[in-house]
């Protein structure tokens, strides 16, 4: 170890750990990165959707579009839509799209929407790509180019083929060392810091900084140097899932524009469509439910949407929470390392992507600035991931359902963040606001807050107000019905244009 941050060691694989080695070698050519990884070790890979964010990340460390569809499985992302999750009946249902509402933060379309048109979803009646998804339609035209859009997306993707994808472009494109061994132990210097790992047949592998993507294991941050891991349990009941990887009916079956989300008694159920398959999961307390029966759900749904009966799901287990520090010393842990919670609305790899992104554009130069530079990480992050657990845990205490103790147990104050019960005060008589998340770079931002707070139908209260003009804001339905309109026959189906991905690509920039 040097005074100078010359090394970078990457642990773990996965696309937390391809991602994040990719990066940084993107942005620091003049570094050395290593990524150690045991062979034979598969990794999670439960997340399977993106944030519209994937986009600027892949473009700028480097890779085709194109070819990361071909090679992933990919298909295009605009959105989730909730099934059941505002009052569990069979038509209860809303969009939470990429885009933001037409005109949004000129008008109050909260007021407007409640005043005059409550009966159709707030989504729908604010935005014109709920229409494009209902419609199985694709977020941009075969002639647009790479990573540019009509309608604002991110990816459904193939964990493992974007893990394998993410290799081969560090190693043949950016230089990043690979090395497949155990880590068998830590080699500590002197002063507290990691001076490098000891290998089981590699010897000791030295570095300067040491990034921690060993998964839920936190081989380094949490094996290593003890950084307790901070329960959210109480907060986000959610401890198991089922996935299960289903074919579809016929070659030419529609492929979903949006991550589907359908409430259960005691979870909810994830729906992601790829060309060539369709990604199941059933999420859920254990605390409310045992597995045989979240099993009996998650078939029955199979079944019930055209897969077969005879599953054979993949069971995983964590421990909902995050790490009291997430950069201790010169050890900074990136994806499930770091914490972990349910895969509700996409958050683990959006973490991963804000991470990897401010470990390489903050970089420290030398070891007198780690401390600094690990001071602010921490902040940003814990930050960050407080106002997830706030942001996903609203879901669950705006919905009426009362079919289960899962449900009523989820709107119990002791259960809800102090932060959240404060501003759902206030949005009882105003919207949410840029002002209400005052960061630069917020993990979900203000808009999606509206979308998830009308969708499920939660009360304006508001008095009017002289700025909330309600011709404006039927400007701007009426401008959304516009572009509906406009967009629905311009833009090819989804399986249509990634087919003509496929076998023509897509136009560079």
């Amino acid at each position: 170890m040097s005074n100078t941050i010359e090394h970078i060691v990457v642990v773990g694989g996965g696309s937390a750990g391809w991602l994040a080695a990719a990066v940084i070698a993107a942005e620091h050519r003049h570094l050395r990165v290593t990524l150690v990884e045991s062979p034979g070790v598969p990794p999670i890979g439960v997340g399977e959707g993106t944030w519209p964010s994937m986009r600027d990340t892949l473009h700028r460390i480097g890779v085709s579009e194109s070819a990361f569809f071909r090679e992933c499985d990919a298909a295009f992302k605009q959105g989730s839509r909730f099934d059941r999750w505002v009052d569990g009946s069979a038509g209860d249902y809303y969009f939470h799209p990429f885009v933001l509402p037409q005109g949004y933060g000129d008008a109050n379309l909260a007021a407007a929407w409640q005043a005059q048109r409550r009966h159709v979803p707030f989504a729908d009646l604010a935005s014109f790509q709920p229409h494009l998804c209902v419609g199985g339609r694709a977020p941009k035209q075969a002639r647009t180019p790479e990573f540019a859009a009509v309608a604002n997306y991110g990816y459904h993707l193939d964990a493992g083929k974007f893990g394998l994808f993410l290799r081969a472009h560090c190693v043949e494109k950016l230089g990043v060392r690979h090395v497949l061994d155990h880590v068998d132990a830590v080699v500590p210097h002197d002063n507290g810091d990691i001076a490098g790992l000891r290998l089981r047949d590699g010897g000791v592998l030295a570095g300067d900084l040491f990034v921690d993507c060993t998964g839920m294991q936190s081989l380094l941050l949490g094996g290593h140097y003890g950084v307790p891991l901070l329960h959210q349990r109480h907060v986000l009941f959610n401890d198991r899932a089922l996935a299960v990887q289903v074919p579809y009916a016929t070659p030419d079956a529609p492929i979903a524009s949006q991550t589907t989300s359908t409430a259960q008694s005691c979870g909810w159920i994830w729906d992601i469509g790829l060309p060539t398959r369709r990604g199941i999961g059933h999420v859920y307390s254990s605390a409310h439910i045992g597995d045989d029966e979240a099993e009996d759900q998650l078939r029955a749904y199979v079944a019930a949407s055209g897969g077969p009966s005879d599953i054979a799901p993949r069971k995983l287990r964590f421990e909902p929470g995050y790490r009291e520090r997430f950069w201790q010393r010169n050890c900074v842990a990136i994806g499930l390392s770091a914490g972990f919670i349910e895969p509700l609305e996409a958050s683990a790899l959006a973490l991963v992507e804000m991470s990897a992104a401010w470990l390489a554009d903050d970089m420290p130069a030398t070891r007198a600035q780690v401390d600094v530079v690990a001071d602010r990480f921490n902040e940003a992050f814990a930050y960050r991931w407080e106002r997830v657990i706030e942001f996903l845990k609203l879901h669950y205490v705006l919905s009426k359902r009362s079919d289960a103790p899962y449900w009523i147990d989820h709107r119990r104050p002791e259960t809800i963040p102090a932060r959240l019960q404060e501003l759902l005060g206030l949005w009882r008589t105003r919207p949410p606001s840029r002002r209400d998340f005052p960061r630069i770079e917020e993990v979900f931002p203000s808009a999606s807050y509206q979308y998830i707070l009308y969708g499920m139908q939660t009360p304006f209260e508001g008095a009017p107000r002289a700025s909330d003009l309600p011709q404006e804001a039927d400007r701007h339905f009426r401008e959304a019905a516009r572009l509906t309109a406009q967009m629905l026959p311009a833009l090819p189906s989804n399986r249509a244009l990634l087919e003509h991905i496929r076998l023509h690509g897509l136009p560079r920039i």
